[in-house]
């Protein structure tokens, strides 16, 4: 099941959006295929009901255990906008995390030797934000995904930078004096669109102009 597009922001572009890697379903169709091979060599060996019975009972949980798990897994997304991280899961229910890109401090992803190999592993993320410090299981190509995610993270950064220059109108524009940019900055650090210190980076850089 995807993403669904109508929960994106205006002008937010959907980027990644990925289910858990297969091997998250690896446990349950094993159990099921192994009782479907069992029920097929009971019901070869006897006709007796009360082999062939328990075995039926235990294909049906197998059956049963593995629809749940499927379920799970098409209903969970790790998603990847041009704007925040979200991740959400829940078959009837439903339980989500969502991330700005601009709260995120680290990214980092661990693998064993077998998910290098098949391209599965876990994906860590230190933000800023209230949720802390957060790690998703059976991300496929966890490296790949954390690439993107810095490129994401770039790119926001620029996107927000364009839209402090549009505020500030060109060089002839009145407002385009160095303290009046220095104001515009402030203005935009109290409305949290940019953070103390991005905030005093630019202001440095303005500085440095006089």
């Amino acid at each position: 099941m995807p993403f669904p597009r109508k929960l994106l922001h205006d002008e937010e572009e959907l980027v990644l959006d990925l289910h858990p890697h297969w091997w998250y379903l690896v446990p349950q169709l094993a159990a099921l295929l192994a009782s479907v091979v069992l029920g097929g060599v009971v019901m070869a060996m006897t006709d007796a009901a009360w082999a062939q019975i328990p075995v039926g009972i235990l294909i049906l949980v197998c059956l049963l255990w593995f629809g749940v798990r499927y379920a799970r897994w098409v209903t969970t997304n790790f998603v990847v906008t041009t704007d925040r991280l979200i991740y959400r899961h829940g078959v009837l229910s439903k339980h989500g995390i969502e991330i700005p890109l601009d709260r995120v401090n680290t990214v980092f992803f661990r693998q064993s030797l077998f998910e290098r190999i098949i391209g599965s592993g876990d994906l860590v993320i230190e933000s800023a934000s209230e949720t802390g410090r957060q790690a998703f299981s059976d991300v496929r190509r966890p490296n790949a995904v954390q690439n993107e995610i810095y490129l994401q993270i770039e790119a926001n950064e620029n996107r927000k930078y364009d839209r402090v220059g549009a505020s500030m109108g060109g060089p002839d524009d009145p407002r385009a004096s160095i303290p009046a940019q220095i104001r515009e900055l402030d203005e935009l650090r109290k409305q949290g669109l940019l953070t103390e210190a991005e905030f005093a980076a630019k202001k440095r850089q303005l500085l440095d102009r006089m």
